[in-house]
C-alpha cells in the first residue's frame, strides 16, 4: 500500500473525461485500472490516496502514468481572466489531468472511439481485453485481463475481431496491427518523434483521420499541444470561440484545457 497527498487530481473525472477506458469504479470511492500489464486498485478521499501497489511500483509506473509530476494547478491560473467559458470548465474539471498512457493501446482506443460514445467503447476495449489479451492475476487472486498486443490482434484475425462487435473499426484495428508487425507502423519512432511529425505519420495510417491522430498524439504521446476537435470540441468553438480558440495564448498546453472543455460540455449533455 502506497499513500500520497495529492492536488488537482479526481478519479471520477479522469474515469469520465473519455481519455481512459479501463478506468472503473470498484466501490464508493475505489477505483481499478489496468495499464501496462498491471492491475492498480486507487482509493480517494478529498485530496489522500491509497494506492495498492508498493512504493516501488509507484515511482516506476503509476506516478508517471497519473502526470504527478506536472503542475495543473500553475496551467490553470493561467487561463484568461475575461474567459468565463474556459473559466467555468476548469472549475467543473478541476480533476482531470492527462494520463501517460500506452501508445498501443491508444492506437486501437481511439480508432474503436470513432463514431462512438463512452459507454460503448468502454465496453468494447473490454470485450477486446478478455477475448484476445492475457489472463493475468494478481498477488490476492484478482483476475484482470492485459491489453493485446500487435501479435495478439493480428493472430485473432477478422474471424475474431469481427465477432466483437467493433463494426467497421475491427478493419481499422487489424490493418493497424498488422503495420505494426510489418514496419509501416513505427511505435518507437512515434515515440520519438514531435508532435508534427506523429501527427503526419498517424494520418498515413488506414482508419486514422486528423482527430484520432490528435487524440493517439495526446494521450498516447502525451503531446499536450495537440487539440483534438470532435462534435463536442466542434460545438464549443462555435458557440464560444467563433474567431477561433486563441492557440497562441495557450502554446504548448493546450490539449489540456482542451480535456476541460471536453469535460465540460459532455456533462452539459448529460
Amino acid at each position: 500500500m502506497t499513500e500520497r497527498k495529492i492536488a488537482d487530481l479526481d478519479l471520477r473525472q479522469i474515469a469520465e473525461s473519455g481519455q481512459c477506458f479501463r478506468m472503473v469504479q470498484k466501490r464508493e470511492n475505489v477505483y481499478a485500472l489496468t495499464a501496462f500489464g498491471k492491475y492498480l486498485e486507487i482509493e480517494q478521499n478529498g485530496d489522500m490516496f491509497s494506492f495498492s501497489c508498493t512504493e516501488e511500483a509507484f515511482g516506476e509506473i503509476w506516478e508517471d502514468y497519473l502526470d504527478l509530476h506536472t503542475d495543473y494547478g500553475a496551467i490553470k491560473r493561467l487561463v484568461d481572466a475575461e474567459d468565463t467559458y474556459l473559466l467555468e470548465a476548469v472549475r467543473e474539471g478541476w480533476g482531470i489531468r492527462i494520463l501517460r498512457q500506452d501508445l498501443w493501446e491508444m492506437i486501437v482506443t481511439f480508432l474503436v472511439s470513432q463514431n462512438n460514445n463512452i459507454s460503448r467503447i468502454r465496453k468494447s476495449i473490454e470485450l477486446l481485453c478478455s477475448t484476445v489479451g492475457t489472463e493475468q492475476y494478481t498477488e490476492e487472486g484478482l483476475r484482470y485481463d492485459t491489453f493485446p498486443e500487435p501479435e495478439a490482434i493480428a493472430h485473432a484475425g477478422m474471424e475474431v475481431l469481427s465477432t466483437l462487435g467493433l463494426g467497421y473499426r475491427d478493419k481499422y484495428i487489424l490493418g493497424a496491427a498488422q503495420a505494426v508487425l510489418d514496419g509501416s507502423l513505427d511505435l518507437e519512432m512515434l515515440r520519438l518523434a514531435d508532435y508534427e511529425t506523429a501527427h503526419k505519420e498517424l494520418v498515413k495510417q488506414y482508419g486514422i483521420g486528423k482527430k484520432v491522430a490528435d487524440c493517439i498524439c495526446l494521450f498516447g504521446l502525451y503531446h499536450i499541444e495537440a487539440f483534438p476537435v470532435d462534435t463536442h470540441v466542434k460545438k464549443i468553438l462555435e458557440a464560444h470561440y467563433p474567431g477561433g480558440f486563441p492557440h497562441e495564448r495557450y502554446k504548448g498546453y493546450a490539449g489540456i484545457l482542451q480535456q476541460y472543455m471536453f469535460y465540460h460540455d459532455l456533462n452539459a449533455a448529460a
